[in-house]
């Protein structure tokens, strides 16, 4: 059994089935909680989500392909100003 750190509602958690890290959530008050020790079984409030998704967005490299394609762009420019050239 573990305790809902948010309303003390008392969890059936079984720790050979959770790992640390896991994130639960809580039947009484729906908090989304995380595994933070085994033996025993502790859990705190599981950080939000949409903060850690915006960061890793912005770390996807999204912008690295756009830039690809503008420098594809700038040498087939360069090979069209050398074949006019000749």
């Amino acid at each position: 059994m573990a305790t809902c750190p948010e309303c003390d509602a008392q969890i059936e958690v079984d720790e050979f089935d959770v790992d640390k890290g896991d994130q639960l959530s809580c039947p009484e008050c729906g908090s989304n909680l995380e595994v933070t020790g085994l033996s025993p079984i502790e859990l705190e409030i599981a950080p939000e989500d949409d903060e850690e998704e915006e960061e890793d967005d912005d770390d996807d490299g999204d912008l690295t392909g756009e830039v690809d394609d503008l420098d594809d762009g700038v040498e087939e420019e360069d090979d069209e100003d050398q074949d006019q050239e000749e």
